[in-house]
C-alpha cells in the first residue's frame, strides 16, 4: 500500500525529493548533489503539516513532535495538497487527534 510522491524534474532533475507513505508512517527522503538525508515519521509523532506554494511549485514544510522539521521542496501543487490530505487523514485515523 505504499504511495510514493517524488518531486518536479523540471526545477531540480537531480535531486529530487521524495515522499513515500507507508501503513505506519512516512519517509521523506532528502536528495542532495551528493548524498541526502532519509527521515521516517511514525503518523502518530506528525504535528504539523504545512504548504508555501510558489507560483508553480511547493514546499513542504512537516512538523514532527520533539524533532526539528522536514522540508521538501519543488512538489507541484497538486501533489503537495494530495500529500497533506494523506498525512492529515493518516494521523487522525490513527487517533493522534486533528492537526
Amino acid at each position: 500500500m505504499a504511495e510514493i510522491f517524488k518531486s518536479s524534474s523540471l526545477k531540480d532533475p537531480l535531486k529530487r525529493d521524495v515522499v513515500e507513505f507507508n501503513e505506519k508512517g512516512v519517509t521523506f527522503r532528502v536528495n542532495k548533489l551528493i548524498g541526502g538525508t532519509d527521515n521516517f515519521v511514525f503518523y502518530g509523532d506528525i504535528s504539523g503539516v504545512e504548504i508555501d506554494n510558489g507560483l508553480f511549485f511547493s514546499t513542504i514544510r512537516i512538523i514532527p513532535r520533539a524533532r526539528p522539521e522536514i522540508v521538501i521542496r519543488n512538489f507541484t501543487r497538486g501533489d503537495a495538497r494530495r500529500i497533506k490530505e494523506l498525512i492529515l487523514e493518516r494521523v487522525t485515523t490513527l487517533g493522534a487527534g486533528p492537526i
